[in-house]
């Protein structure tokens, strides 16, 4: 077994560089099918997300290879269709639902058990499958296998109910083959979708709009392979950039698009922090004193992102005054609140809302990682307690976090990935 041990109290300073962002790398790994020949996807994050969409691939008879650090090539000449993809697989990884659109589109049939991933409550696919429905899919669920087949997809008005990420990526990778115009009105708008539209394009799709709320798709017939690079992680450098803000750091977070993060760098402005903003860096300082209280409200892109949310309430635990919190994406994501507690943060849950006062210091205590952005916070309440601080079920944060301790370590965190017998 596994934990992170930190030993908190430094400050952070020096350069962070960012990977790929996982929630583009995924959807873009699972759409190099369509291409039927090898697409090279460069700035890969080596993450156990990323490793698990490529051993799916594999066993749906793709051949996926990592020839350097950062790049996977994918040929998909010899995928089959015909295979229903195991719960043993898609438990670990939500984002392997994407194989459903892009086989429909291809092959017209896909088999996918129903996926996993962190549990934030009830989290249904209807929008995905009124979206296969309405491009003239037909869609069972039986024994929690999702099963979908078409003999023609057409292009179709689909409109969703709710703004979801997932949905969206799931209608344009139907639509991108379907016969004549698909239109995707109440769109999500988040950097990945408009990165999956990039690449999409790349191989020879007609995908416009991407990043607004309305999405037009005009069916192609033939999709060829591409080399293709992934957007920095917006996720990823938010977390830096809190943990700098939280221990009174001054850290240059490079390989980013500002323009990304101005959600989170405007939250840590509101706070007192200092964010100096580069042509692909934002430089993060904090020093003078504890951060000033603020209320932080979660919505889809351009908004605040949920993903964000506990590692920014970790921040509020320690700020001058009272801060408020409200999540208004997903439920049950105030899981990690506990956690904190037991580190002494003084934080009341009321629904969808944390009412945060800040104490002057938290203190260490054994934690653990409820889901992934959980698992960051208590990395970066660990960065700033007293003592020592031992972070369990760490496996979660392996799956958005590239070399995590060495990213930290090199900027003057104490943390160490240590092996404990299970007993």
């Amino acid at each position: 077994m596994e934990r992170f041990v930190i030993r908190g109290g430094n400050k952070l300073n020096g350069k962070i560089t960012i990977s790929g962002a996982k929630n583009a790398a995924l959807p873009i790994i699972a759409a190099s099918v369509f291409a039927g020949e090898p697409c090279r996807i460069e700035n890969v994050p080596e993450i156990s997300d990323v490793r698990m969409m490529g051993k799916i691939l594999r066993y749906i008879g793709a051949e996926v290879t990592m020839p350097e650090p950062g790049v996977m090539v994918v040929d998909s000449k010899n995928v089959k269709a015909d295979i229903t993809i195991p719960d043993e697989m898609t438990r670990k990884l939500r984002a392997s639902y994407y194989l459903l659109g892009v086989l429909l589109s291809k092959y017209g049939c896909a088999s996918v058990a129903l996926p996993g991933g962190c549990y934030f409550g009830v989290r249904p696919i209807d929008q995905h499958i009124k979206a296969f429905e309405a491009l003239g899919a037909t869609v069972s669920t039986d024994n929690a296998i999702v099963d979908v087949k078409c003999d023609e997809l057409y292009g179709s008005s689909i409109y969703l109910d709710v703004v979801s990420v997932g949905a969206t990526i799931n209608a344009m990778l139907a639509a991108v083959k379907a016969k004549g115009l698909t239109v995707i009105e109440n769109a999500a708008r988040e950097p990945h979708i408009v990165d999956l539209a990039n690449f999409l394009n790349s191989m020879g799709a007609d995908v416009r709009g991407a990043g607004t709320e309305v999405i037009k798709i005009r069916g192609v017939s033939e999709m060829h392979g591409c080399t293709y690079s992934i957007i920095p992680d917006q996720i990823e450098a938010g977390t830096y950039m809190v943990a700098a803000a939280a221990t009174g750091g001054d850290v240059l977070i490079d390989n980013v698009i500002p323009k990304h993060l101005e959600s989170i760098s405007n939250k840590l402005e509101d706070c007192g922090v200092t964010v100096i903003e580069g042509d692909e860096s934002v430089r993060i300082i904090s020093e003078g004193g504890r951060p000033r209280a603020c209320r932080v409200k979660t919505s889809p892109h351009p908004g605040f992102p949920t993903d964000m949310q506990p590692q920014f309430a970790t921040l509020l635990t320690i700020c001058d005054g009272n801060s408020t919190v409200v999540e208004d994406v997903w439920d049950n994501r105030f899981k990690y609140i506990d956690q904190l507690r037991r580190m002494g943060a003084n934080i009341i849950v009321n629904g969808d809302t944390a009412l945060i006062t800040g104490v002057d210091s938290l203190h260490s205590a054994p934690v653990e990682a409820d889901d992934l952005r959980a698992g960051a916070a208590m990395i970066i309440a660990g960065l700033i307690a007293n003592g020592e601080t031992s972070i369990g079920n760490i496996k979660l944060i392996d799956r958005g976090y590239e070399n995590i301790v060495e990213k930290l370590t090199a900027v003057g965190a104490d943390i160490a990935r240590v092996s404990f017998d299970e007993d």
